[in-house]
């Protein structure tokens, strides 16, 4: 059953990957061309440099992990946690610097917890290191 789940959470960690390259993308799209892509992705509470280390993070994060986990690469685990360790930073100063919305911090300790399980599942669990060792 462990297995089942395991798998079911690999093939979220892709269909979130692929979620967070495109929206990274597309906010380096509409930093740089002022161009709205579907929806406003700037947050304008955000000075310009934050907001490119954001998209940046981003981009950079759901990248990895598809070459990573496409590629069975050993060190996917470990790039992730510094990721996330840099994500969890960048939301932090995002949170407590910036935050203009009360549910803001709501999703900064949802998202800790979805880094912090993730980062878990990647190095501990026995589908993970069967993955990334094959």
């Amino acid at each position: 059953m462990m297995i089942v789940v395991a798998k079911i959470y690999f093939v979220f960690l892709i269909v979130w990957s692929v979620v967070m390259l495109i929206w990274g993308l597309a906010g380096f799209f509409e930093y740089f061309t002022g161009i709205i892509p579907f929806i406003e992705l700037q947050n304008k509470a955000y000075p310009s440099g934050v907001q490119f280390v954001h998209w940046f993070l981003i981009s950079l994060t759901g990248l990895t992990f598809l070459i990573g986990y496409f590629n069975h690469w050993k060190l996917t685990p470990f790039a992730m946690l510094i990721l996330f360790s840099n994500l969890t930073i960048l939301c932090t100063i995002e949170t407590f610097d910036f935050m203009s919305e009360q549910w803001s911090l709501k999703a900064y300790f949802s998202e800790l917890i979805f880094y912090l399980a993730t980062s878990l599942f990647l190095l501990y669990s026995a589908v993970s290191k069967s993955h990334f060792i094959s």
